[in-house]
């Protein structure tokens, strides 16, 4: 699975830009002119690959003609000490581009491994992980395919994407009725309407305005149970809040469609990986 180019390249650019504003002044005193060379990329823990696409594009766009030979992709399992592949082209542009394509390929594989390690957890289950909008700014289309890569899937991609009537959204309205009402008359007719609620007066609130999904927020768990119960399978049911590894296997029996966790983007660890080994061919 490769994110497109037209999506991702400014951005990677802006990254590029940010790390070289005029030139690599270590890499050009050591290495005046072109020389060919070749770098091994090495697994430093275990965890799920994701952003190999990134890393790959980040040399492209210094060079196009950089080469690549990696032997695993998104989504595979990796452990500690593996060589994962070797990349060849001009040694200048291996240098300067390595630290932007591991900080990507690093954060991309990090945030993967966390979703594993949570969806796992979720198997057997009907109850799917999702992302939430809590990722790093000008990092998202990236983060959210590393969920994706990872075993979790996306929640909405941004404000344009879908109807959330949060609380201070309902604040506004005045209640969740007349948010969902509000929704109705203003969205197309082809986006659903998801409602977050706090307590099960509004639950019952959501569901007699004709919420197509309910997210219970920061419920405990047996009011989630109630909920669920209520909701019957009338609307999509969601649960979210401070939801981590650490706890989402106490909310597996709920019953909920989705868990919404947005410790997976704005929680996980990097997966440490490393270019080592560069030597002219």
């Amino acid at each position: 699975m490769e994110l497109m180019n037209l999506n991702v390249d400014n951005l990677i650019l802006q990254a590029l830009r940010e790390d070289i504003t005029s030139e690599d002044i270590t890499t050009n005193s050591v290495m005046r002119e072109y020389r060919k060379g070749q770098v091994e990329l090495i697994c430093k823990q275990d965890g799920i690959i994701a952003g190999l696409g990134v890393f790959k594009r980040v040399f492209e766009l210094l060079d196009d003609g950089t080469e690549f030979d990696i032997a695993v992709t998104d989504g595979d399992s990796v452990q500690n000490g593996q060589h994962i592949g070797k990349i060849t082209g001009d040694i200048r542009v291996l240098l300067e581009g390595e630290r932007t394509a591991l900080n990507f390929l690093q954060r991309m594989s990090g945030i993967a491994t966390y979703t594993h390690s949570i969806a796992t957890l979720l198997e057997g289950s009907r109850t799917k992980l999702l992302d939430t909008r809590k990722t790093t700014p000008n990092m998202r289309v990236f983060e959210k395919y590393a969920v994706k890569a990872g075993g979790g899937y996306n929640h909405r991609f941004n404000l344009s994407d879908g109807i959330l009537l949060k609380d201070n959204h309902i604040g506004a309205a005045g209640s969740v009725k007349k948010a969902i009402e509000m929704a109705k008359e203003y969205a197309p007719f082809v986006r659903k309407i998801e409602v977050e609620v706090e307590n099960l007066d509004m639950v019952k609130e959501a569901l007699e305005a004709g919420a197509d999904i309910i997210m219970l927020d920061n419920m405990d768990k047996e009011t989630m149970k109630e909920a669920v119960r209520l909701i019957d399978g009338r609307a999509q049911t969601e649960c979210s809040g401070n939801v981590t590894k650490e706890n989402v296997g106490d909310l597996v029996d709920i019953g909920v469609d989705y868990i919404s966790s947005g410790a997976l983007t704005h929680s996980a660890p990097i997966l440490d990986l490393s270019l080592k080994g560069l030597h002219a061919i």
